[in-house]
C-alpha cells in the first residue's frame, strides 16, 4: 500500500552507455498552433432598445408593488386575527368571572 509506483519501462527517457538519458540532436520542427476560434451560438441575441429597457424596468417595479401589497396585506391579515383572539379571550374570562361571582 505504501510502496512507490514506478512507471512502466517503455515510458522511460533512452539512455545511452554513460548512463546519461540520450537527447535528441535535431528535435521535430513544433508547428504553431492556431488562435482558438470562439464557437459561433445558434441562439438568437437579446438587444434591448431604450423602449424595451423602460418596459422591463416598469415590470420590475410593479412586481415589486405587487409582491408588497401581498406581503403587507398577509401581515394585516395576521394582527386582525390576533387582536380579535385576545379581545375574545378577554371577553370570555369576563364572562367566565361573572359566572363565579353570581354563585
Amino acid at each position: 500500500m505504501f510502496t512507490p509506483k514506478y512507471p512502466p519501462q517503455d515510458t522511460a527517457p533512452p539512455v545511452n552507455a554513460t548512463g546519461a538519458p540520450t537527447v535528441a540532436r535535431h528535435p521535430a520542427p513544433v508547428q504553431p498552433t492556431p488562435p482558438p476560434v470562439a464557437p459561433v451560438s445558434n441562439r438568437p441575441t437579446v438587444q434591448l432598445t431604450p423602449g424595451s429597457a423602460l418596459a422591463l424596468a416598469a415590470g420590475g417595479g410593479a412586481v415589486v408593488l405587487v409582491v408588497g401589497a401581498v406581503l403587507v396585506s398577509m401581515l394585516l391579515a395576521v394582527a386582525i386575527t390576533g387582536v380579535s383572539v385576545a379581545v375574545v379571550a378577554v371577553v370570555l374570562r369576563l364572562l367566565v368571572k361573572d359566572l363565579n361571582n353570581h354563585r
